[in-house]
């Protein structure tokens, strides 16, 4: 690898540029630009520096899911190039969530005691920040020469500390959302099928992982478990009765429910999945089960 490789991430080992990194890239500075458009163009409303942080947060928790969702796609699609912008992701998704508490602070108006204060009386903004935390230190050693530094394994068991991130970022998530919960718990629909997925990836192996009917079975539960999760949130945290929710699931007058967004996104892995074993070649595929 070539200093400049190490140096300009759109670059591939050998130095020359990598199409797929040059475009993932590029696609990660978008929302944060878009955010800067809309500030400056007045469409944020009257509330700029709190729509500001929402945005910069969302994209945070969405650049967590898109890194995690990573080695399911490239398994699942057997294109194991992917890999090569994993990381890139998890470092963006850090880079969001420091832009997010900077945010805060610029709205505080860099009044550090009061922002710290904040922090330590608001149970979801502590959540927030030990997340923010977490990525801090993936996105530290996420270098090849801190792998070397750490050995392989125990950087792979650091690395799994995302999941924790994500976790917190969840709840960090649905607590600020107050009374609607609807966007946070199909996020979180999709956090339980990320994780449902790890599991069996890591206990029983890739083969059987991206199995077409191991995935259907992966989208039902975590369909299942979203709802429950769902009706669960109303109950603990809103005067709604929970159970009212649950019936909700099965009624299309409100429209569809977070859980069926879970099963839908499941079941569209597991069909292409099955589409693979049609129509791909079966092969063998080294790919990181990080």
């Amino acid at each position: 690898m070539t200093a400049l490789s190490r140096k300009l991430p759109w670059l591939d080992r050998s130095g020359r540029i990598s199409p797929l990194k040059a475009a993932v890239f590029a696609a990660l500075f978008l929302p944060g630009l878009a955010a800067a458009v809309n500030l400056a163009g007045g469409a944020y409303g009257g509330e700029p520096a709190k729509q500001v942080i929402h945005a910069l947060g969302l994209w945070t928790f969405r650049l967590i899911l898109l890194a995690l969702l990573v080695t399911p796609a490239m398994q699942i699609f057997k294109l194991p190039r992917l890999l090569i912008v994993r990381r890139m992701i998890g470092v963006a998704a850090f880079a969001y969530g420091a832009s997010h508490l900077s945010a805060y602070v610029v709205q505080q108006h860099f009044d550090f005691a009061k922002v710290g204060s904040e922090i330590y009386l608001r149970f979801y903004l502590a959540i927030g920040l030990t997340a923010l935390l977490i990525l801090l230190a993936l996105a530290l050693t996420s270098t090849d020469a801190m792998i070397r530094t750490l050995g392989s394994r125990n950087w792979k068991w650091l690395h799994r500390l995302v999941y924790a991130a994500a976790i917190l970022a969840l709840i960090h998530y649905v607590i600020q959302s107050k009374l609607d919960v609807t966007e946070p718990t199909i996020f979180a629909g999709i956090l339980i099928w990320l994780m449902l997925y790890r599991g069996v990836l890591w206990t029983a192996g890739a083969k059987r992982a991206t199995a077409p009917l191991v995935l259907a079975c992966l989208a039902i539960a975590a369909g299942a478990l979203t709802m429950i999760g769902e009706a669960a949130i109303y109950s603990l945290f809103t005067p709604i009765d929970g159970a009212r929710v649950f019936d909700a699931n099965f009624s299309l007058i409100a429209g569809l429910r977070p859980g069926w967004y879970a099963l839908l996104f499941g079941l569209a892995m597991a069909a292409a999945a099955a589409l693979r074993f049609f129509f791909i070649p079966l092969r063998r595929v080294a790919v990181s089960s990080t």
